[in-house]
Protein backbone atom coordinates (compact mmCIF):
# COMPACT_ATOMS: atom_id res chain seq x y z
CA UNK A 1 0.00 0.00 0.00
CA UNK A 2 0.80 3.57 -0.91
CA UNK A 3 -0.40 5.94 1.71
CA UNK A 4 -2.38 5.87 4.87
CA UNK A 5 -5.70 3.81 4.70
CA UNK A 6 -6.86 6.91 8.00
CA UNK A 7 -7.37 8.78 5.08
CA UNK A 8 -9.99 6.88 3.08
CA UNK A 9 -13.80 7.70 3.71
CA UNK A 10 -16.23 5.71 3.30
CA UNK A 11 -18.32 5.70 0.09
CA UNK A 12 -21.55 7.64 0.53
CA UNK A 13 -24.99 5.89 0.93
CA UNK A 14 -27.26 6.51 -1.14
CA UNK A 15 -29.87 7.74 0.75
CA UNK A 16 -30.17 9.51 4.63
CA UNK A 17 -32.07 7.58 7.05
CA UNK A 18 -33.99 10.42 8.74
CA UNK A 19 -36.45 8.28 10.78
CA UNK A 20 -38.61 5.23 10.04
CA UNK A 21 -39.57 4.87 6.58
CA UNK A 22 -38.33 8.19 5.40
CA UNK A 23 -35.01 8.53 3.72
CA UNK A 24 -33.35 11.04 1.23
CA UNK A 25 -32.15 10.26 -1.47
CA UNK A 26 -28.44 11.68 -2.12
CA UNK A 27 -29.31 12.53 -5.35
CA UNK A 28 -31.21 14.91 -4.00
CA UNK A 29 -28.99 16.77 -2.08
CA UNK A 30 -27.31 19.70 -3.26
CA UNK A 31 -24.27 20.47 -1.66
CA UNK A 32 -22.50 24.07 -1.96
CA UNK A 33 -18.58 24.87 -0.75
CA UNK A 34 -18.39 28.89 -0.01
CA UNK A 35 -15.45 30.55 1.40
CA UNK A 36 -15.92 31.28 5.51
CA UNK A 37 -16.75 34.70 6.75
CA UNK A 38 -15.17 36.65 9.37
CA UNK A 39 -11.72 36.40 10.40
CA UNK A 40 -9.26 33.62 9.90
CA UNK A 41 -6.64 35.01 7.75
CA UNK A 42 -4.85 33.57 4.09
CA UNK A 43 -6.78 30.12 5.27
CA UNK A 44 -10.51 31.25 5.90
CA UNK A 45 -10.33 34.18 2.42
CA UNK A 46 -9.14 31.53 -0.25
CA UNK A 47 -10.59 28.32 0.64
CA UNK A 48 -14.04 27.14 0.20
CA UNK A 49 -14.40 24.87 3.61
CA UNK A 50 -17.78 26.19 4.65
CA UNK A 51 -20.59 24.01 3.06
CA UNK A 52 -24.52 25.45 2.77
CA UNK A 53 -27.22 22.99 1.99
CA UNK A 54 -30.09 24.37 0.48
CA UNK A 55 -33.17 21.78 1.25
CA UNK A 56 -36.71 22.29 -0.37
CA UNK A 57 -39.25 20.48 1.43
CA UNK A 58 -42.24 21.45 -0.69
CA UNK A 59 -40.78 19.45 -3.65
CA UNK A 60 -38.46 16.77 -2.06
CA UNK A 61 -39.62 12.68 -3.01
CA UNK A 62 -38.67 11.68 0.52
CA UNK A 63 -41.82 12.89 2.40
CA UNK A 64 -45.20 11.88 2.44
CA UNK A 65 -48.04 14.35 1.66
CA UNK A 66 -48.95 14.65 5.47
CA UNK A 67 -45.38 14.23 6.57
CA UNK A 68 -44.42 17.35 4.26
CA UNK A 69 -46.81 19.00 5.94
CA UNK A 70 -46.39 18.46 9.65
CA UNK A 71 -42.47 19.56 7.97
CA UNK A 72 -42.89 22.34 7.00
CA UNK A 73 -45.63 23.86 9.22
CA UNK A 74 -42.99 22.91 12.40
CA UNK A 75 -40.14 24.88 10.37
CA UNK A 76 -42.36 27.70 8.84
CA UNK A 77 -39.83 29.95 10.56
CA UNK A 78 -36.35 28.63 9.03
CA UNK A 79 -38.54 27.76 5.18
CA UNK A 80 -37.98 30.48 2.62
CA UNK A 81 -41.02 31.33 0.42
CA UNK A 82 -40.23 28.59 -2.35
CA UNK A 83 -40.23 26.20 0.76
CA UNK A 84 -36.36 26.02 0.78
CA UNK A 85 -34.41 25.56 4.09
CA UNK A 86 -30.72 26.42 3.95
CA UNK A 87 -28.49 24.25 6.64
CA UNK A 88 -24.78 26.09 6.84
CA UNK A 89 -21.91 24.22 8.72
CA UNK A 90 -18.42 26.15 8.54
CA UNK A 91 -17.02 25.34 12.46
CA UNK A 92 -14.28 23.16 10.69
CA UNK A 93 -11.66 23.76 8.55
CA UNK A 94 -11.99 20.75 6.28
CA UNK A 95 -14.44 20.53 3.57
CA UNK A 96 -15.31 16.97 4.72
CA UNK A 97 -16.14 17.90 8.04
CA UNK A 98 -18.62 20.69 7.65
CA UNK A 99 -20.27 18.65 4.92
CA UNK A 100 -20.91 15.53 7.68
CA UNK A 101 -22.01 18.75 9.97
CA UNK A 102 -24.89 20.33 8.01
CA UNK A 103 -25.55 16.00 7.08
CA UNK A 104 -26.24 15.61 10.81
CA UNK A 105 -28.06 18.97 11.12
CA UNK A 106 -30.48 17.94 8.68
CA UNK A 107 -31.25 14.99 10.15
CA UNK A 108 -32.10 16.15 12.93
CA UNK A 109 -34.04 19.01 12.27
CA UNK A 110 -36.19 16.98 9.85
CA UNK A 111 -36.26 13.90 12.47
CA UNK A 112 -37.37 16.28 15.65
CA UNK A 113 -39.96 18.25 12.77
CA UNK A 114 -41.57 14.13 12.13
CA UNK A 115 -42.44 13.78 15.25
CA UNK A 116 -45.94 13.42 15.92
CA UNK A 117 -47.02 14.21 19.43
CA UNK A 118 -48.75 12.00 21.48
CA UNK A 119 -52.56 12.78 21.89
CA UNK A 120 -53.21 14.14 25.35
CA UNK A 121 -55.88 12.31 27.33
CA UNK A 122 -58.05 14.11 29.83
CA UNK A 123 -57.95 13.12 33.02
CA UNK A 124 -60.02 13.23 36.15
CA UNK A 125 -58.39 14.14 39.64
CA UNK A 126 -58.42 11.57 42.54
CA UNK A 127 -60.99 11.19 44.79
CA UNK A 128 -57.52 11.25 47.48
CA UNK A 129 -55.80 14.53 45.58
CA UNK A 130 -59.29 16.24 45.64
CA UNK A 131 -59.13 15.86 49.54
CA UNK A 132 -55.99 16.92 50.01
CA UNK A 133 -56.13 19.87 48.04
CA UNK A 134 -59.59 20.90 50.48
CA UNK A 135 -57.93 19.93 53.16
CA UNK A 136 -54.66 21.99 52.36
CA UNK A 137 -57.23 25.14 51.44
CA UNK A 138 -59.14 24.95 54.57
CA UNK A 139 -56.23 24.91 56.80
CA UNK A 140 -54.41 27.69 55.19
CA UNK A 141 -58.01 29.66 55.74
CA UNK A 142 -57.84 28.81 59.37
CA UNK A 143 -54.23 30.09 59.80
CA UNK A 144 -55.35 33.68 57.94
CA UNK A 145 -58.40 33.57 60.06
CA UNK A 146 -56.13 33.05 62.68
CA UNK A 147 -54.04 36.04 62.22
CA UNK A 148 -56.57 38.42 61.45
CA UNK A 149 -57.17 41.25 64.38
CA UNK A 150 -61.09 40.77 64.47
CA UNK A 151 -61.29 44.49 66.79
CA UNK A 152 -61.81 47.50 64.54
CA UNK A 153 -62.11 50.61 66.74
Amino acid sequence: MTGSSEHLLPPEPEALAVAPGVRIPVAELEMRAITGSGPGGQHVNRSATRVAHPRNVRTTRALRDEQRERVMLKLATRLDSDGAMRIVAGEYRSQQQNRRTALKRLVAIVSRALVVPKPRKATKPTRGSIERRLSEKKQRSDTKRDRRNDTHD
